[in-house]
């Protein structure tokens, strides 16, 4: 009778799927790694290798700052927006396409995770997946926040102050997200072009 083999530690904590780690190791492609946690989004463009993994470029929902926008960091529009950030890093270190790596996380159809994707073809790099996945034009705009949030306003204003409080005290009024979106938006671009 054999004996029982453990998980390896980092499967058992939920850490890492080894038979994903192994296919993306041996696969020798660029992988696009994204990571959210409660208040930020990360991606990394990486080379994985046997002995560790190269990072060719990394982005971080911070730097939106930089560049000018005011919302929230995680939001839907952010994230395109980082993914388009993070795309224009990658190209300028001659990454021209990669595969989506999220490890043990489920890719959602329409998520933030998508709409990052969405932000980094729209740069340039060539990430597979079906544009049927990728959110629609009104959720990466932020349309439709501002949409709920006029309507908020006027239905319930002391709703609309508690649950755009954020923003509100940042001076940035949730109805302008659209237009805001587009502003920085175009100011990546015209970056780009310089």
């Amino acid at each position: 009778m054999k004996d029982h083999v453990p998980l390896l530690r980092r499967r058992r904590e939920g850490l890492t799927d080894y038979r994903a780690r192994k296919r993306a190791i041996t696969s020798q492609r660029t992988l696009l790694v994204v990571r959210t946690s409660s208040k930020n989004v990360s991606a990394q463009f990486i080379q994985p290798k046997v002995g560790g993994d190269v990072v060719l470029s990394s982005a971080h929902s911070r730097e939106l700052r930089k560049l000018g926008w005011q919302g929230p960091l995680k939001s839907t529009p952010a994230c395109y927006l980082l993914g388009l950030h993070a795309g224009r890093k990658a190209l300028q270190k001659d990454v021209k396409e990669a595969t989506l790596y999220l490890g043990l996380s489920p890719f959602v159809r329409g998520s933030r995770v998508a709409a990052l994707v969405k932000g980094v073809r729209d740069a340039g790099v060539n990430v597979p997946v079906s544009e049927e996945v990728l959110p629609s034009e009104d959720r990466l705009t932020g349309r439709t926040i501002a949409e709920f949030a006029s309507r908020l306003e006027k239905e319930d204003s002391q709703l609309y102050s508690r649950r755009f409080s954020q923003l509100l005290k940042r001076g940035f009024r949730p109805e302008d997200y659209r237009e805001h979106f587009e502003k920085v938006r175009a100011a990546m671009m015209g970056a780009s072009k310089a």
